[in-house]
């Protein structure tokens, strides 16, 4: 509801860049810059993504880019000025196949592999594993851990277990992490940003947890 102008009115000298972000009722320096919802992603260019990147990296330390699943504009466009990516992606096999197109776009299509090694670093790749049920992936259900790193290559940043209280956040239209880091989704969230500033943090609730006598006896 407070989203007056997006990045396309930006790229299209339709309104300031400070006009178009929204910053959050929380955190102080954190801004948001809605997409385009009613107009075709064709109308991104290139040149005018670039520009707009160059802006807000003026203001901000980081500029984070909400890629839509799939290879399309939008995505390609987010994927092509990455200096670093988190692939996120669930544990079935459709979905890693998905993300290993994005991984092959990165590695092949984006700015600094055009570049190439003696002038730009490659871009640092990431997986992020979302909605992770330990108990499936033992029973063999869905894909472990390993089975993700195996098919995708790259290491991981985080892995976000399976939550009912993302509905909720989402239908009350409140960030999950800022449930706080007891709770597991909130606190897989919050090692996950700190592994990818650099924190060595260890992977939790990636196993299944203790069956208790009762419900051994139960069921």
């Amino acid at each position: 509801r407070r989203v007056i102008f997006d990045f396309v009115n930006v790229l299209l000298d339709e309104c300031t860049l400070q006009q178009a972000l929204i910053k959050d009722k929380r955190e102080p320096n954190l801004s948001m810059l809605a997409a385009s919802q009613t107009r075709d992603k064709e109308s991104l260019t290139v040149d005018g993504v670039e520009r707009v990147l160059s802006d807000l990296s003026k203001s901000f330390d980081y500029v984070v880019l909400d890629s839509p699943a799939g290879i399309e504009s939008g995505a390609k466009h987010a994927m092509y000025f990455a200096d670093d990516t988190i692939i996120v992606t669930n544990p079935e096999l459709s979905s890693c196949r998905d993300a290993d197109k994005m991984v092959g776009f990165v590695w092949s299509k984006s700015r600094r592999a055009e570049l190439g090694p003696d002038e730009a670093k490659p871009v640092t790749q990431t997986l992020l594993i979302n909605r992770y049920d330990p108990e499936r992936a033992e029973a063999e259900e869905s894909l472990s851990i390993a089975d993700m790193e195996e098919l995708l290559g790259l290491p991981v940043v985080g892995v976000i277990p399976e939550s009912k209280e993302v509905l909720s956040c989402t239908n009350l239209g409140t960030p999950v992490i800022t449930l706080g880091v007891e709770k597991p989704v909130s606190g897989a969230l919050n090692d996950m940003v700190d592994r990818f500033l650099g924190e060595e943090r260890e992977l939790r609730f990636v196993t299944p947890e203790p069956v208790s006598f009762f419900r051994k006896i139960f069921g």
